[in-house]
């Protein structure tokens, strides 16, 4: 029985792309760190043609890599090396179906970029608070099925308190129909949150009911240069006694992070980006934020502070911190680390991770940015100046990182996922009773082992 010829008919002409030169944009990860064939890339349109798709692949044993906009930093979305398999592309699902007021929600396909769902919400006076770098090529079902988190997680949640309802197809080729917008319904389990950070190994997300916000309509936004990791933490927690949950954005970034960025217009060793929202233009969140600088300059805890005045200045102040990723890959790249650790251990996780490279691994580069709200911290490490990345000892120093964060009750992956790139940690981290309910569940809902191989769940070899 001919795959190909089939799947060809079933998507038509434009649907399917088989040459190598075509399917290579797909096969390799945004970091150029994994590449490998796949058999072709599928173009579907509808849930309806994914199910079809699904039922031509178990027909034939054909695994499913599903892919939205192929931004994952662990190669969460491309194939592994090995087997048969299909680029499943939501690209051409990319329908935002209705946006209800009366209910605060908004239906959109899996391949509708993250900036989208924003715009929408936003041109209707509500907001969609899910926000990061990648969010213009980040599409709705990868950030789902990761769970993405992003700058504003602190005051809105991550991907999974914005989920409402899904609409998923699964690995017999039915269509889940979970699409709806209820605040409350206790019937029973709650199947979407079984496919959210799921990484596309449980079912095909094909469309999702998300949950939209009140949008502000004051904001004050400022960079704030610290003297250290202690101070910013401080800081960080004057704001929020005084703001609440009105501090929506609280990101840390060291001096060497923020360079990669751009050029910041102070100098510190380290800063904190503090955003404080408001429903009512009144609300005077700039004399709030103003309040609580002044404080902290005079006793020490802030070394200066820019108050962005315009929209074009907030605009600058936030691509400081939005520009970091792209920064970092062009100057060579780093080791990655994506690890959250409790609040009272941050400083303790940076200072232990300083004194740690500078023992074992003498001349590399630190580069540590995230999210000081909720814990969140991106630690990646550099080469010495003039050496390749291909030069470090990428395992050890990993090993090294994600033990450190987890011995001071924290998480290997926080807001990543696992992809192809954890699947050590999950093996050293995870306990065997975690996963053996995760293998369970793999087994109950895709028996054969097609979605998503060599993602999120370590072979059995790997842990015991």
């Amino acid at each position: 029985m001919p795959f190909l010829p089939d799947l060809c008919d079933l998507l038509g002409e434009h649907g399917v792309l088989t040459s190598p030169e075509d399917r290579a944009p797909y096969e390799r990860d945004w970091r150029g760190l994994s590449n490998h064939p796949a058999m072709a890339v599928a173009f579907p349109k509808t849930a309806s043609q994914v199910s079809d798709i699904v039922k031509l692949c178990v027909a034939q044993s054909i695994a499913i890599v599903p892919q939205g906009g192929n931004t994952s930093l662990v190669a969460g979305g491309v194939p592994i090396a090995g087997t048969p398999q299909l680029i499943l592309s939501f690209n051409r699902m990319n329908t935002i179906r209705s946006l209800d007021l009366a209910a605060d929600c908004i239906i959109a396909e899996a391949g509708v970029p993250l900036a989208a769902v924003q715009n929408a919400a936003a041109d209707a006076g509500r907001l969609f608070p899910i926000s990061f770098a990648a969010d213009g090529s980040a599409q709705v079902g990868g950030a789902i099925s990761t769970n993405a988190g992003g700058v504003q997680v602190l005051s809105y949640g991550n991907m999974r308190a914005q989920v409402l309802g899904l609409e998923v197809v699964l690995a017999d080729g039915s269509i889940w129909h979970g699409l709806n917008a209820l605040p409350k319904d206790n019937t029973g389990y709650d199947l979407k949150h079984l496919f959210i950070g799921a990484e596309g190994t449980l079912g095909l997300i094909t469309a999702a009911c998300l949950r939209l916000h009140p949008a502000p309509r004051a904001i004050a936004t400022a960079l704030v240069g610290t003297g250290s990791t202690e101070n910013a933490m401080t800081l960080f927690q004057s704001v929020r006694r005084l703001a609440g949950p009105a501090l929506t954005l609280c990101e840390f970034m060291t001096a060497e992070a923020i360079a990669l960025g751009g050029t910041a217009p102070l100098k510190a060793p380290a800063y904190l980006l503090l955003e404080i929202s408001a429903l009512e233009e009144d609300a005077a969140p700039q004399a709030l934020i103003e309040r609580v600088l002044e404080k902290a300059l005079e006793d020490g805890t802030a070394l200066d502070a820019v108050i962005a005045q315009s929209a074009r200045e907030r605009e600058s102040l936030m691509a400081l911190r939005e520009n970091i990723p792209e920064g970092e890959l062009h100057a060579g790249g780093a080791v990655k680390h994506d690890i959250s650790v409790p609040l009272s251990r941050m400083a303790d996780m940076v200072a232990a991770t300083q004194t740690l490279i500078a023992q074992n691994h003498p001349g590399c580069r630190l580069n540590i940015f995230g999210h000081l709200g909720d814990g969140n911290l991106h630690i990646n490490i550099r080469p010495p100046e003039g050496r390749r990345l291909a030069d470090l000892n990428k395992p050890a120093i990993t090993d090294a990182i994600e033990s450190l964060a987890v011995s001071l009750g924290g998480s290997f992956s926080a807001e990543h996922g696992i992809g192809q790139f954890r699947l050590s940690g999950m093996a050293a981290h995870k306990s065997p009773e975690a996963l053996a309910l995760m293998r369970r569940l793999k087994t109950a809902f895709d028996p054969a082992c097609l979605f998503n191989p060599g993602k999120t769940i370590p072979p059995e070899s790997n842990h015991d």
